[in-house]
C-alpha cells in the first residue's frame, strides 16, 4: 500500500500540504481533486520521486512499477506504434535478450525467455497496443507514422497510450482527458474502470471521475482529505458540511429556476423530450451539486446581449475543409436567437471544423454562409490562448480592451475569475493553462456577445471553475454553439444537438445519454469490420495468434490440472469431516451421554469435535485460495 505519516509538502517556500497521513490500499481507483495550484501535481512529482517531502514518510512498495504520462515527446523517427510498446519496459527488454540469445544459438535461454514472453503475455503486445491507439482516436494508417508527424495534442495522446502499455502497479494520470474528444474519454473511462493496479487520477470531468474511481481525495488548504465512494459520493458529504452556508440557497435557486423554466417549457413537446427528462435528472442532483460548490472563488455572469438579428446565422448546401479534402458537405444549419447547440461526433469528423467557419477564420468551399447584421461574436479556442500578450497583466488586457471603463469596475469583474490583489497585476507568462483560459474567457464575455462559439472551453479548468461556467451558461440569454468533452456542462446548457459524423452534420435527436450509446454502437461497428478486414488479409496473424493461445490454454491447463485435482480430493474430505461433525454434534448433544457418567468418552468426542471444526475451517480456507488461484489462471 501507499502510506503517508505525518507528511509535509512544499514548493519553495509555499506549504502545499500539512501534515498528511492515509493510506491508499492496493487496488484503489482514487481521484484527486482540488483547486488549480493547490498542489496535485506536486504530490504526483513526490510519488514519482521527483520531490521530497519537508518532513515525514512516504512508503511505497519498493517493487512497485510505476507508470505516467510524459510532457514531452521527442521528434522521434520511430513509428507509433512501435512508441507504444515501449512503454511495455520487460516486454522491450525480453526482446532484446531473445534477439542476442538467438544470435548467440544459446538454445537453453531462448527457451527461458520464450516462456517469459509467454508470461507476460508478449505475443498479444501488438495487438494490445493498437487496442490502445484505436481506442485513443488513431487509425490504421496511423500506426506507421513517425511520431514526429503528429501535432502536440496527438503526442499527448500517445503518451497516454505509452503509460497505459506500461503493465504497472501504480498509475498516475494528471488531468489525461484534456486532449481528448468524448468518443476516446468514454473508452479510456472503461479503461481505468478495469484496471486491476492502484490508480490515482487527476481530473476536473466530474462524469468521468464518477465512471472511473473508488474513492476520492480532496486537496484544500494544505489538507488532503480522503472520501469514499466517486465523485457523486463525494459531492454529497461534502455538500452536508457546507450546507449551513447561506449562500448555498441564493446560488442553488438561480440555477434550478434555469431548468424548472426549460422543464416547464418542453416537457409537453415531442421535439424536447429527451432534452427535458435529461433536464429534470439534472435538476434532481442540483441540490447537491451547487451544494458542494458554493465556497467557490468564481462569481461571474454574461451581460445580457443587446437585441439578435433573426436568423442569427444561414448555412445552405455549405461544403467545407481543407485545400482540396473536403470534411463536410451539404451543410444547412439556422441559428436563431435563444438557440443552445451541442456538436456531438467522433474525432476528427469536424466539430472543430465548422465552429472555424462560424467564427470567420475559415472560408466554406461551397455554399452559402449569411450572417445576420448585427451578430456579435464570442469565440473560444485552446489556440486562442496563444494569442494572449505574455509581458501583460489581467488588467492590463482588460484595459487594452475597455481605456475608458474605470479602473476599480475592472478589477471586481477580474476578481469574479478569480484573479485578486497581485494575480490582477500579474503577467501572463507563467501562469498555468487554466488560469489563461479564465482570463480568455474572462475578456470574451466582457464583449456583449450575442453569439458564442465554444471550443472545449472546460480544458483545463478546475471544478469549481467548471461548475461557474456551466452556471453563468445556463443563464446566458444569447445563442451558442458548444462542442465540449464535458458531459455534465453538455447536459445542462445545451437544448439541441447537431451530430457530425462521415461527412455530414445532421440534428440528433436525443440527449448525451442516447449519443453514448450511439458511440458504442458505432465502435462495435469499427471493430467488428476491423475483424473482418484482419481475417480476410492477415492469415498469418491468425495463424501466430492461434498458436499463442494455444500455448496459452496449455500453460493455463498445466496451472490448472494440479489445483482442480487438489479441489476435488479437498471437496471429499470437506464432504466426509462435516459429515462425522454433524454426527458426533448429534451425540454430544444427546442428554444420555451424560448420563452414563462416563467423562472420558465426553472429552474425547468433545476433542475430536475440535479437530473436526479446525480441519473444516482449514478446509474451507484453502477451498477459497484454491478458487482464488483459479480465477486469476482465467478462462481457457
Amino acid at each position: 500500500m501507499i502510506q503517508f505519516r505525518s507528511l509535509f509538502l512544499a514548493r519553495g517556500a509555499r506549504l502545499l500540504i500539512d501534515n498528511l497521513s492515509l493510506q491508499i490500499h492496493p487496488g484503489w481507483r482514487v481521484g484527486v481533486i482540488g483547486a488549480n495550484g493547490t498542489g496535485k501535481s506536486s504530490l504526483f512529482a513526490l510519488l514519482r520521486g521527483e520531490l521530497h517531502q519537508e518532513q515525514g514518510e512516504l512508503d511505497l512498495p519498493p517493487a512497485w512499477t510505476i507508470a505516467h504520462v510524459a510532457q514531452e515527446t521527442p521528434a522521434l523517427a520511430s513509428s507509433a506504434l512501435d512508441y507504444i510498446l515501449d512503454g511495455d519496459t520487460e516486454l522491450r527488454r525480453v526482446q532484446r535478450d531473445l534477439a542476442a540469445a538467438e544470435a548467440a544459438h544459446d538454445g537453453h535461454l531462448i527457451g527461458e525467455l520464450h516462456t517469459r514472453l509467454q508470461e507476460i503475455e508478449g505475443y498479444a503486445a501488438t495487438a494490445r497496443a493498437s487496442t490502445l491507439l484505436h481506442g485513443l482516436g488513431f487509425s490504421d494508417a496511423d500506426f506507421s507514422r513517425p511520431v514526429s508527424d503528429f501535432s502536440g495534442g496527438w503526442r499527448m495522446r500517445l503518451n497516454l497510450a505509452q503509460a497505459l502499455m506500461c503493465r504497472s502497479d501504480l498509475l498516475l494520470l494528471d488531468e489525461p482527458t484534456n486532449h481528448l474528444d468524448l468518443d476516446a474519454v468514454v473508452w479510456l473511462e472503461k479503461w481505468l474502470a478495469a484496471y486491476r493496479g492502484t490508480l490515482l487520477l487527476i481530473s476536473h470531468d466530474r462524469d468521468f471521475l464518477d465512471a472511473c474511481v473508488t474513492h476520492i481525495a480532496f486537496l484544500e488548504a494544505q489538507k488532503l482529505t480522503l472520501y469514499t465512494g466517486n465523485y457523486d459520493d463525494f459531492e454529497d458529504q461534502h455538500a452536508a458540511q457546507l450546507a449551513q452556508q447561506q449562500a448555498l440557497f441564493e446560488k442553488q435557486q438561480r440555477e434550478v429556476a434555469h431548468l424548472q423554466k426549460y422543464i416547464d417549457r418542453f416537457r409537453a413537446k415531442a421535439t424536447k423530450a429527451r432534452q427535458a427528462q435529461s433536464r429534470i435528472k439534472a435538476l434532481a442532483r442540483m441540490e447537491r451539486i451547487t451544494a458542494a460548490h458554493v465556497d467557490t472563488p468564481f462569481d461571474f455572469s454574461f451581460p445580457e446581449p443587446d437585441r439578435a438579428p433573426d436568423p442569427m446565422v444561414t448555412l445552405k448546401n455549405l461544403k467545407l475543409g481543407y485545400g482540396d479534402k473536403t470534411i463536410l458537405d451539404r451543410v444547412k444549419l439556422e441559428l436563431r436567437p435563444g438557440a443552445r447547440l451541442g456538436l456531438l461526433g467522433p474525432n476528427g469528423a469536424g466539430k472543430s471544423t465548422l465552429i472555424r467557419l462560424l467564427a470567420g477564420e475559415l472560408a466554406a468551399q461551397g455554399g452559402t454562409a449569411l450572417f445576420g447584421k448585427g451578430v456579435v461574436l464570442g469565440y473560444f479556442a485552446q489556440h486562442q490562448l496563444e494569442q494572449l500578450r505574455p509581458d501583460e497583466s489581467p488588467l492590463q488586457h482588460l484595459i487594452r480592451q475597455e481605456p475608458l471603463t474605470r479602473e476599480q469596475e475592472l478589477r471586481d469583474y477580474l476578481g469574479g475569475f478569480d484573479f485578486r490583489g497581485p494575480m490582477a497585476d500579474a503577467k501572463v507568462a507563467p501562469f498555468s493553462g487554466g488560469e489563461k483560459s479564465r482570463l480568455a474567457l474572462a475578456l470574451l464575455i466582457r464583449h456583449k456577445p450575442n453569439l458564442l462559439l465554444l471550443d472545449e472551453p472546460t480544458n483545463h479548468l478546475d471544478l469549481d471553475m467548471r461548475h461557474a461556467l456551466t452556471l453563468a451558461l445556463s443563464e446566458y440569454d444569447g445563442s451558442m454553439v458548444l462542442v465540449s468533452h464535458d458531459r455534465a456542462l453538455l447536459r445542462t446548457v445545451c437544448d439541441d444537438f447537431l451530430l457530425v459524423a462521415d461527412g455530414v452534420a445532421e440534428p440528433f435527436d436525443g440527449d448525451i445519454d442516447d449519443y453514448l450509446v450511439w458511440l458504442d454502437a458505432r465502435r462495435n461497428r469499427e471493430a467488428a469490420a476491423n475483424m473482418d478486414v484482419q481475417a480476410a488479409d492477415d492469415k498469418a496473424t491468425r495463424i501466430a495468434n492461434r498458436e499463442a493461445e494455444k500455448a496459452d490454454r496449455q500453460a493455463k491447463l498445466q496451472r490448472r490440472r494440479p489445483l482442480l485435482k487438489e479441489l476435488e480430493q479437498l471437496e471429499k474430505k470437506l464432504a466426509a469431516w462435516q459429515e462425522e461433525k454433524k454426527q458426533l454434534d448429534e451425540r454430544i448433544a444427546d442428554p444420555a451421554l451424560y448420563t452414563r457418567g462416563d467423562s472420558s468418552e465426553v472429552q474425547s468426542l468433545l476433542k475430536r469435535q475440535g479437530e473436526l471444526a479446525a480441519s473444516i475451517d482449514s478446509g474451507e480456507e484453502r477451498w477459497l485460495d484454491i478458487q482464488t488461484e483459479i480465477e486469476g489462471i482465467g478462462e481457457l
